[in-house]
């Protein structure tokens, strides 16, 4: 993976991962478990990768603590149990409405890199049939993106819980309505990059993938809320920006209000869509 700036593009791959992308004397390729070593190796070899993961939990923990001191919560300790908990959980997330963003951009990058300086026809060389790469690298980048969302939300409740202390608000972090929450933004986060992965591998382009990944993220359900019409306006919980906020337990715009079980469904329904054009595409078109 590469990315279009000049600094990533320049970043040389481990002879490790080019050995590893070369097929030892089978016809067969790789199998699948060398697949995900291998796009564990390239994930990992350029610097865009480390600086994204680190932009999401700064921002992240930064978030958490802006909003923690700008509510004003005098008398916090009057409320009930579940409404501290739902503040303490609004602030711990409300960074992931921004790293979404960058798991989305990163997620292109993970194959429109490959296409822009070849190396994809050495991956699809190590596996002659095609998918397999594509489940690695969906694979890879969802557990790598889980592991750090679950670090940027959890540190991010643990950035907020003193502050919010201070005006009477407490939670437990074990707490199901709060750690519950709170692994749903990391699940959001995995899921939308393995997304956006889809979206890369259906454009074949940096540039093309990144805009097409913000607009459904960012730009629709902006579009749609903007639309008077009713069916604009019944569109807009189905997008994937709002029902990630809804598996949090967190309101978007529309007039409907999903359960966050109904809401993981809709994310999900997207992230089929996406592979699954990924997928055929990846069959039928030349490297």
């Amino acid at each position: 993976m590469t990315t279009t700036t000049h600094s990533h593009s320049a970043a040389p791959v481990p002879a490790q991962a080019r050995a590893s992308f070369i097929p030892a004397g089978s016809r067969s390729g790789l199998t699948f478990g060398g697949i995900l070593r291998s796009e564990w190796i390239k994930l990992w070899s350029v610097r865009s990768t480390a600086w994204s993961y680190a932009m999401v939990v700064l921002i992240s923990l930064g978030m958490a603590a802006i909003m923690s001191m700008a509510l004003d919560l005098q008398g916090g300790a009057s409320l009930a149990v579940d409404e501290q908990a739902g503040l303490l959980v609004q602030a711990s997330t409300f960074g992931v409405f921004f790293g979404q963003l960058v798991v989305a951009v990163l997620g292109v990058l993970v194959i429109s890199g490959e296409y822009s300086t070849g190396m994809i026809k050495s991956t699809l060389t190590a596996a002659p049939g095609r998918l397999g790469a594509l489940w690695g690298k969906a694979a890879v980048l969802f557990v790598t993106t889980f592991v750090v969302g679950v670090v940027a939300t959890v540190g991010s409740f643990l950035v907020a819980s003193p502050i919010m202390a201070q005006d009477g608000l407490s939670a437990n972090l074990f707490d199901g309505a709060v750690i519950l929450p709170l692994l749903g933004g990391a699940l959001f986060l995995a899921l939308l990059s393995v997304v956006s992965l889809g979206i890369g591998t259906i454009l074949r382009s940096s540039a093309g993938g990144i805009a097409a990944a913000l607009g459904v993220v960012l730009l629709l359900p902006i579009v749609l809320g903007m639309i008077p019409a009713q069916w604009a306006m019944d569109l807009l919980p189905y997008t994937i920006s709002n029902a990630g906020m809804g598996i949090m337990g967190l309101g978007g715009m529309g007039p409907e209000s999903f359960e966050p079980w109904q809401n993981l469904l809709i994310v999900l329904g997207w992230l089929a869509v996406s592979l699954a054009g990924a997928a055929i595409l990846l069959k039928r078109r030349d490297a």
